[in-house]
């Protein structure tokens, strides 16, 4: 469910781009988070969007880790 999209999707197709398949719209959240394992990172990381960062009516959500063990500062 990409409304977003579905409707970039349709404008697209109208102004001439009829071999437009499929448009996604999404954004990305990176969180710098110290944990005890990436299990635990995961976990932590899932309840925040299901929390706060993700509105479950429009949006899905899907969490990575990467692991970094150096810090860049700028």
């Amino acid at each position: 469910m990409d409304p977003q999209g579905k409707a970039i999707h349709h404008a697209l197709r109208s102004l001439g781009w009829s071999d437009t398949q499929d448009v996604r719209v999404g954004k990305a959240i990176y969180i710098d988070l110290e944990a005890e394992d990436s299990d635990t990172a995961l976990e932590t990381a899932q309840a925040m969007c299901r929390k706060i960062l993700a509105n479950p009516v429009t949006e899905d959500f899907e969490v990575s880790i990467v692991e970094n063990t150096e810090r860049i500062t700028a």
